[in-house]
């Protein structure tokens, strides 16, 4: 059975055993997240390289290797680490990398481990400095190295810690330190969804919401997903409320539809806030190259925001490319905001 409670203001944490519904599970299948390798759609490398190191650590009796996940938002990372939890029977402790803010909280967290637990830090990259260099022979030699004292008077204690799992998770690989990504063994880059793996998805969620969904809707839903889990779950949700405030329990293409343009997603699963990105560059900057800064001072986003949440779409889509010089849209970019390439005509056309 799993159970919650929280053991460190910045730790939650959930107990993971392979048998029985529990709490933690209830909230899995209410957020509709996938509760089980079966359900999980998509990823096959990924879960194929999880599937080896978990079975090998069950064969050797060991914990598992530490494990890097990277990737865009919303496309799994803190959902597999559940999956890896249920599946070797032990605990999960959840964290991110900005609440851990000193060496001691570190220390608290880490001495209430149990052997074979699995420690799950979000947003590892945003670690402190000096909180990640003692999380070092923590993960190598799992001990931890005290500093008691200052001055000529200070001296090092040194903890033992049970064998334990660092799975870390993180949108921007970049930025973690060489020593860092040295230290994981299994290092698995997550990458967006295929429409048909998203309509799986779909599917699934909606019989746990108990609405039906006609094929054809369910397709074009996954088409405006942006190739995210967590967006497409989103949009079936809101799809969903706007079905049962209009008493119907089927999602036709009408409701879908409708529900689409209130959120006001157009057929490529822009928002508004991807079609201003695209507007600024077009219709202020003649479609670049533009500076991240500029763009974030433009958008009143911070550059972290346009990084990780706005651009890689764009970027996926060819709406938008990266140079040296900046950023730039490209035909596609004018095209679908119907407008004239720049060089074409010295006239933009508006809508």
């Amino acid at each position: 059975m799993k159970n919650q409670k929280t053991i460190h203001p910045a730790v939650t944490e959930t107990v993971v055993s392979s048998g029985g519904e529990s709490p933690e599970e209830e909230k899995l299948f209410t957020s509709l997240r996938a509760s089980s390798w079966n359900e999980f759609a998509g990823q096959v490398q990924v879960k194929k390289s999880l599937r080896v190191t978990i079975d090998a650590s069950k064969k050797r009796e060991e914990a598992i290797e530490h494990i890097l996940l990277y990737g865009p938002p919303g496309l799994g990372k803190t959902t597999l680490a559940h999956l890896i939890g249920k599946e070797l029977g032990v605990n999960v402790k959840i964290t991110s990398g900005p609440a851990i803010e000193r060496a001691g909280d570190l220390a608290a967290i880490l001495t209430n481990l149990s052997p074979k637990d699995i420690l799950f830090i979000d947003e590892i990259h945003r670690l402190n400095k000096v909180v990640e260099e003692t999380l070092y022979p923590a993960m190598e030699e799992y001990a931890l190295d005290i500093v008691l004292g200052k001055g000529p008077s200070a001296r090092t204690l040194r903890l033992d810690l049970p064998p334990f799992t660092i799975i870390g998770a993180t949108t921007r690989a970049g930025l973690l330190s060489g020593p860092m990504r040295d230290r994981f063994g299994v290092i698995l880059r997550l990458s967006f969804y295929q429409p048909k793996e998203l309509e799986e998805i779909i599917e699934r969620a909606s019989k746990k919401l108990h609405i039906n969904i006609k094929p054809q809707v369910r397709k074009i839903l996954a088409e405006r997903s942006r190739g995210t889990p967590r967006i497409a779950l989103r949009l079936l949700k809101r799809v969903r409320d706007v079905a049962e405030v209009r008493d119907v329990h089927e999602i036709s293409e009408d409701i879908l539809t409708d529900s689409l343009s209130m959120l006001d997603i157009d057929h490529l699963g822009l928002d508004d806030s991807d079609r201003r990105y695209l507007r600024i560059m077009i219709e202020k900057h003649d479609g670049g190259p533009i500076g991240i800064e500029t763009l974030a001072a433009a958008l009143s986003e911070d550059i972290g925001t346009i990084e990780e949440v706005i651009e890689p779409y764009l970027l996926q889509t060819g709406l938008i490319k990266r140079t040296t010089r900046g950023r730039i849209a490209t035909d596609q970019a004018y095209k679908h905001l119907k407008k004239t390439p720049r060089g074409k005509n010295s006239e933009v056309q508006l809508f």
